[in-house]
């Protein structure tokens, strides 16, 4: 098997390319990341926390009509509703799995314990698309979400 060396894709290029300089993070966002979980990369087919963070912290230039620098604040914002919907599929979680336990406040501990996995299993994906409808991700075309979900690193094989 030929070793592979790890780059970063065509996408990630035209955006360090493209960016006129740091863009600060709000705190939606600041949370959103800090709530995603760890990716292992096996592939490289998916963006970790690091590259969301990346992406997010580039700053465009608003007068510069190319499709390319287009590309680049499409996937941005693409990045960043995802991102800050992340920040209500727990939080859906966390409250479905509060109101369970206090709507169980007169039974034993053990029954609780038995009901709370599955509300709090059940409330990520109630907050996920509550999460989709507040930030309008739900309205979003498939070339954006496409253009968010691209991995920032691709392996570079030798036969390439």
């Amino acid at each position: 098997m030929a070793a592979t060396l790890v780059v970063p894709s065509d996408i990630t290029i035209m955006e360090e390319k493209k960016s006129i300089g740091k863009r600060r993070l709000g705190l939606l966002e600041q949370t959103g990341l800090l709530f995603t979980a760890p990716m292992l990369h096996i592939h490289y087919s998916k963006m970790d926390r690091g590259d969301m963070r990346a992406v997010l912290s580039k700053k465009y230039d608003l007068e510069d009509t190319s499709a390319a620098c287009n590309v680049c604040m499409v996937r941005q914002e693409s990045v960043r509703k995802s991102v800050v919907a992340t920040n209500f599929m727990w939080g859906t979680a966390g409250t479905m799995t509060g109101l369970c336990w206090w709507s169980f406040r007169r039974y034993n501990y053990q029954s609780r314990l038995v009901a709370l996995p599955f509300i709090f299993y059940g409330g990520t994906f109630v907050g996920r698309a509550l999460g989709d409808v507040i930030t309008f991700r739900n309205a979003e075309f498939a070339r954006d979400r496409f253009l968010g979900t691209l991995p920032a690193k691709v392996f570079l094989s030798g036969s390439d």
